[in-house]
């Protein structure tokens, strides 16, 4: 499966779900989500390749500051972590179409016998509200992003990426991403209740 594919699928999702539930909390605005990450963001190589075109995007004095954002996060054990790519005045994020699976899976996926990530909607779920749902499904979303390659921490793909290079007005000049990954992609987020509709695909 790829990248593109993979977004689509999960858009056609949301917006099932958005177009049955107009008041869904998941909007531009919330970011509960993007204030309270468990543990540092996993891309594959393809999310990052996405992701670096939207940094590429930027003005140099924003990416200068999610670098050093970045920086602070991997050098402190604090959790949550406010993640670097979040505009915290506007509430949204300075890259969003160019934001990894996880950001657009959260509030709308579950994974079986785990649960949601979201706080707010499990309080929802827990009181009944959202009986009638059919969740995204991220254990297909999961698998999904294997073929896409093995995942490494956001801020390992942005040291590979800005390294120790200059551009020519003396700022940092990201490099093309073409490292490989390390890691696995660490799950977040709170475990209970679990809904059980889950859509057979993606």
């Amino acid at each position: 499966m790829t990248l593109a594919r993979l977004h689509a699928d999960i858009a056609a999702r949301v917006e099932a779900i958005r177009a049955a539930h107009p008041d869904w909390l998941c909007r531009r605005g919330c970011d509960g989500c993007c204030r309270r990450l468990a543990e540092m963001p996993q891309l594959t190589p393809a999310e990052w390749a996405l992701l670096h075109q939207g940094l590429n995007a930027l003005p140099p004095a924003q990416l200068d500051s999610i670098r050093q954002a970045l920086r602070s996060l991997a050098a402190t054990p604090q959790r949550p972590l406010v993640c670097p790519l979040l505009d915290r005045t506007a509430g949204a994020c300075r890259v969003y179409a160019y934001r990894p699976v996880a950001c657009r899976t959260y509030g709308f996926y579950v994974e079986r016998d785990l649960g949601l990530y979201c706080r707010d909607i499990e309080a929802r779920v827990a009181s009944g509200e959202l009986a009638e749902v059919v969740w995204g499904n991220q254990d297909r979303v999961q698998r999904g992003l294997r073929d896409l390659g093995q995942a490494r921490a956001l801020t390992d793909w942005f040291e590979s990426a800005f390294g120790q290079r200059s551009g020519t007005d003396g700022e940092p000049a990201l490099m093309p991403a073409d490292c490989r990954c390390v890691d696995e992609r660490i799950p977040c987020g709170t475990r209970e209740p679990v809904p059980r509709n889950l859509a057979d695909a993606p």
